[in-house]
């Protein structure tokens, strides 16, 4: 759940392994960090390789507890992009990369409504959607946008769900760069529906 885009610095690299066990169980091994637990029950624990770890939604609780905000965040989206069962507890908000993130905390902060994140339409996910006003917004990052392949996939995307009665609009990096101009326009696009 932290994975990182970039390697990390050799002085940064902490090559110690964490693991929380109950209280009262286990014993110190040498390479390992051993966190003892009151709170941990069995219901938070589950078998990856037959290896027993945390449960997704208590790894995360954890977590949540030591990490800076924004790398929780990004903890958060890798695991709901994983597909990993997680607490409604911890409020995930369905974004799957920062630029997605960024321009939910832009709705948050222009008051806009609240769309629904990366959500089915017809076999195809988009990222946000104000489905009264059939309103669709996607966001393009140049790393996963600079092919042609991508370029012609988001084209026909566009079209079909045109055919389906939606507007689509499209936000780069960039334009989220400018955020009232960016609400402005999902403003005015949600008032014209």
């Amino acid at each position: 759940m932290l994975r990182s885009r970039r390697p990390p610095s050799p002085a940064a690299v902490d090559s110690r392994i964490h693991v929380t066990i109950p209280r009262d169980a286990g014993r110190r091994r040498n390479g390992l960090v051993v966190h003892r637990s009151r709170t941990l029950r069995p219901d938070q624990i589950t078998l990856r390789l037959s290896i027993p770890v945390t449960a997704p939604s208590r790894t995360l609780a954890d977590l949540r507890r030591i990490l800076p905000q924004p790398q929780y965040a990004a903890a958060l989206r890798e695991a709901e992009f994983l597909g990993l069962a997680i607490a409604k507890s911890l409020h995930p908000d369905a974004t799957r990369s920062e630029l997605e993130a960024r321009f939910l905390r832009l709705c948050r902060r222009h008051r806009l409504p609240r769309p629904e994140v990366n959500v089915r339409i017809e076999g195809l996910v988009v990222d946000f959607l104000w489905p009264a006003q059939h309103l669709v917004v996607e966001l393009d990052g140049w790393a996963s946008h600079r092919v042609r392949s991508a370029f012609e996939a988001d084209r026909e995307r566009d079209r079909r769900l045109k055919l389906l009665g939606y507007d689509v609009v499209r936000f780069t990096w960039r334009q989220l760069a400018e955020p009232e101009s960016a609400a402005a326009t999902v403003r005015r696009l949600l008032r014209d529906q």
